[in-house]
């Protein structure tokens, strides 16, 4: 594959969170397209970064199921699998009703604009069909509560299943038939001001379940092509992340 034009202007303290962060990205935004060949001279060229944390942020990025080893030691992007997504759809949406049941009492003025402050990208990238910017405002939506909630496992045990639930949203959806998630949220916000922590975290629950009824519209769909092992020019490492 050709190399990238440029490399990250900026490196995290963890040079493993930085390689696994841009190759996560550009799997979920399918810049790296199922199938294609991950090959470690070009990932070092690309991030900037040695074998070492390559290999280790490979290794998160096949437990998390968004990459397979096959034969001869060959790392490639992992296909798409609906059954999988739809997986990691019950368990957000389990976790993030828990995340808002946990946060209702903690919420705090600034929490609460600050949802409310994401819905309204959310609804303005909708209108205009930009996909990133929704699942963005979306998580930024979701994000208040699980950061409020204080619990402290949730937001590794979530990074465990929305990537491979917002690849498939990607994929599937584009901008999504998710309109009807800005008066999900509108309620959300309504009931954690009245301090109705169950009310919340069971409309919580539904939010993502109809993200659930959504991908199951996709099953019959064609599945993309895997990609060819002369692969695509890499994207930029630069792009911001998705969660």
């Amino acid at each position: 594959m050709p190399l990238p034009a440029r490399s990250p202007a900026e490196r995290p303290k963890s040079m493993r969170d930085h390689a696994y962060t841009h190759l996560r990205d550009a799997i979920v935004s399918g810049d790296l397209a199922p199938g294609e060949r991950l090959r470690d001279p070009e990932l070092e060229a690309w991030l900037g970064v040695s074998r070492t944390p390559i290999r280790e942020a490979i290794a998160r990025l096949e437990v998390a199921g968004l990459v397979q080893t096959r034969r001869a030691k060959q790392t490639v992007v992992a296909p798409l699998d609906t059954r999988t997504a739809l997986a990691a759809q019950r368990i957000a949406a389990a976790l993030h009703a828990l995340a808002v049941r946990e946060a209702v009492p903690q919420l705090t003025t600034a929490d609460l604009e600050a949802m409310s402050n994401a819905n309204a990208a959310f609804a303005r990238a909708l209108h205009v069909d930009d996909v990133d910017a929704a699942i963005a405002a979306d998580d930024a939506f979701h994000g208040v509560a699980v950061r409020a909630s204080a619990n402290p496992l949730l937001p590794g045990l979530l990074e465990q299943v929305t990537p491979l639930l917002r690849r498939l949203e990607r994929a599937r959806f584009g901008s999504l038939a998710g309109r009807g998630s800005v008066a999900d949220h509108d309620r959300i916000i309504e009931l954690c001001v009245a301090g109705l922590a169950d009310e919340a975290a069971a409309a919580t629950h539904d939010n993502w379940s109809t993200l659930g009824r959504l991908l199951h519209l996709g099953d019959d769909d064609e599945a993309p092509s895997p990609a060819t092992d002369q692969g695509a020019p890499w994207p930029s490492p630069t792009s911001p992340a998705t969660s």
